[in-house]
């Protein structure tokens, strides 16, 4: 067993972690139907997609995360399956590294359960919660070099913060954040930060949030210091490359701007452009893939209820083409 790398003496937490739609996921990647074996679990988190996958009838996995921690807890919850599963820790982005160095250089299913655990949001340790007085970290990985949450906010001027938490957070309230985050630096745990969103924030505002004032706001810098966006761009050509013909492709996504960067990107695989006669400078492509289901698979109305986190989940899957379309 690998050793953890410095810092990681205390893996996540072992809560357990709900996978979410569950039963659609087994059922769009086909698990248990003949010739689907091979599956790559590009963010293993806890373990539980991958787990009922394989009690479903999918033969070995290779579980991906970029977090240490996550790795260690579904080590924990797979262990039943010796060596049908195999880890690496590392981005998505270099699954066809890791499967080519398994020996695999085609798989039947892919799975990307995309954005933050609950795993990882409770644990005080890691800077994703406004619950806690922790340091404002938000790495998955927390051996990467990289900038820290806190680094953004207490480095980036007004201007580029603001915008930050625009492009990323979606948030309106933008600029008056940022300045008065601007007021109140050094800014160095997630709760400080948590209340100087708060206290930017217009009374309307609040009252008429249904979720924390700093949710969209904590949703942005994570995904600036995951460089979350950018990676699902690289990763998507990546795996439908990496799948056999006839193989899937399951992308689940809890926010807008990740779905809309899924739903584009399968709608271009999955479509033809021929170049009309005389207009040769149009690129012609050919479609890679077919759309499994055009509209979003979304939680049953029981799932929603017990599993809250559940309810902006959005599933959406492809198949590889036997051959190219014209």
């Amino acid at each position: 067993m690998p050793v953890a790398p410095d810092g990681y003496d205390n893996p996540m937490p072992k809560n357990s972690h709900i996978p979410v739609l569950t039963v659609e996921v087994i059922a769009a990647l086909r698990a248990g139907s003949p010739g689907v074996s091979r599956l790559i679990d590009g963010t293993v988190g806890g373990g539980g997609h991958s787990l009922a996958l394989l009690e479903a009838g999918i033969a070995s996995a290779l579980a991906c995360d970029r977090d240490w921690g996550a790795i260690e807890t579904a080590r924990r919850r797979l262990a039943i399956y010796g060596e049908r599963v195999r880890f690496y820790h590392g981005s998505y982005v270099d699954m066809a590294n890791a499967a080519g160095a398994m020996g695999w250089h085609r798989v039947d299913a892919i799975l990307l359960d995309l954005g933050l655990s609950s795993l990882q949001l409770d644990d005080p340790a890691r800077g994703f919660s406004f619950r806690f007085d922790a340091p404002l970290d938000m790495r998955f990985d927390r051996d990467d070099r990289g900038e820290t949450a806190a680094d953004l906010v207490n480095r980036l001027p007004v201007d580029e913060l603001a915008d930050l938490f625009y492009r990323y957070g979606e948030e309106r309230h933008s600029r008056r954040i940022a300045r008065e985050i601007a007021r109140q630096r050094p800014i160095k745990s997630a709760r400080a930060l948590g209340e100087a969103v708060a206290r930017a924030l217009p009374a309307h505002a609040n009252r008429k949030s249904k979720i924390h004032p700093a949710t969209k706001v904590f949703q942005a810098l994570r995904i600036a210091v995951n460089g979350e966006l950018a990676a699902l761009e690289q990763v998507i050509p990546v795996a439908v490359e990496l799948l056999r013909p006839g193989g899937r492709l399951a992308i689940i996504a809890f926010h807008s701007l990740e779905d809309r960067l899924v739903k584009q990107a399968f709608k271009r695989l999955s479509t033809s452009v021929a170049s009309p006669p005389g207009m040769a400078s149009i690129a012609e492509r050919r479609a890679s893939v077919r759309l499994v289901n055009r509209r979003p698979i979304r939680p049953a109305e029981e799932e929603a209820r017990a599993n809250p986190r559940s309810r902006s989940a959005n599933l959406r899957v492809v198949e590889k083409l036997q051959a190219p379309l014209t």
